[in-house]
């Protein structure tokens, strides 16, 4: 399964750390021991359902305790019946690599 995770946090950080209340989100997918790659615009992110489920809630969670006073969060999740044939980072990507 992959997620694309984008995190709107209002304020994106503090006047110190312009985005540290969507870096602590993306450090939360570092963490998570996932594939992944952080993009201008959002992060994706490559595993299983469950742990991409989880992921997304973690992710959101952790910009909120990361100070933002605000945040909404957009998930696209892709996925196939048959995990083995469903898309990967790199099998949507390489071409343009």
């Amino acid at each position: 399964m992959i997620m694309e995770i984008q995190c709107l946090a209002n304020p994106p950080g503090t006047p110190e750390d312009k985005y540290a209340h969507v870096e602590a989100a993306i450090a939360v997918i570092q963490e998570s021991g996932l594939k992944y790659e952080v993009d201008a615009l959002g992060t994706t992110v490559e595993g299983t359902p469950d742990a991409i489920w989880a992921l997304g809630r973690a992710v959101h969670e952790a910009c909120l305790r990361a100070g933002a006073d605000s945040l909404v969060t957009v998930i696209k999740v892709a996925q196939s019946r048959e995990e083995a044939s469903g898309a990967t980072i790199s099998s949507l990507t390489s071409k343009f690599r």
